[in-house]
């Protein structure tokens, strides 16, 4: 009778292991980097510095990117995931405008005092690929969209005053950017009082005072979703 010898353990990792490890390894990398890049600023920092931050070698780094003009958007990717994730929550949430437009700002703000988040703002898309300056200004368009599209709702349904939506959202998302370049992580103010002060200061004057009793609509499609936007306050 053949003896079955039992087969010696692999010296591997699993491949969904070595797949956890990698993507640890290079969430490493972009947190040091980033971190080197708001603090020294992009160009002064060299991809030796960003490996002897983390104790590995020079070399390694290309195990997980080409250049550090593509750490640089996968930093920026990160915030914009973020930022896209917020959105997608918002739009599902209901209520109206007003109360959508308040979520974007305390979002964004959070977003903002976060690295990830700083790298949306901190950073030139001219240091980027053509292609990837494309997908920045993309993201940026779609940021604007949505402060725009929850104000002209908040128009629609009486909870926001009439006003100019495009001036409007450019003067919330222009003070949320700020965020990112004076927020300290070691000052009084936590992220989270930040983004609760500013939804209520960057939004109370564009609020509608509602008549005792009376409810605000809420501006619905036929297929039962709310209304992003109306005809009146699309973009040009």
């Amino acid at each position: 009778m053949r003896t079955v010898v039992a087969p010696a353990p692999s010296p591997w990792l699993p491949f969904a292991s070595r797949r956890r490890a990698r993507d640890e390894k290079r969430e490493a990398v972009l947190r040091t980097a980033v971190q080197l890049f708001l603090e020294q600023g992009y160009h002064r920092v060299t991809l030796t510095e960003v490996a002897e931050r983390l104790n590995i070698t020079k070399p390694a780094l290309y195990n997980y990117f080409r250049g550090k003009d593509e750490i640089l958007f996968e930093c920026w990717a990160l915030g914009q995931e973020q930022v896209d994730g917020f959105i997608s929550e918002i739009d599902a949430s209901g209520g109206t405008g007003l109360a959508r437009l308040r979520k974007l700002v305390r979002a964004y703000a959070e977003i903002m005092a976060t690295y990830f988040g700083a790298s949306l703002v901190r950073f030139d898309v001219r240091d980027l690929s053509e292609k990837n300056s494309a997908i920045i200004r993309a993201g940026k368009r779609r940021i604007d969209r949505a402060f725009r599209d929850y104000i002209a709702d908040g128009i629609a349904d009486g909870s926001i005053k009439p006003c100019d939506a495009k001036l409007s959202a450019f003067a919330i998302a222009g003070s949320l950017n700020w965020i990112g370049h004076w927020y300290q992580r070691d000052g009084a103010l936590s992220a989270e009082a930040i983004a609760q002060e500013f939804a209520v200061r960057l939004t109370e004057g564009l609020a509608r005072k509602q008549t005792a009793g009376k409810a605000t609509p809420v501006v619905r499609n036929n297929a039962g979703r709310k209304s992003r936007t109306t005809d009146k306050y699309r973009r040009g």
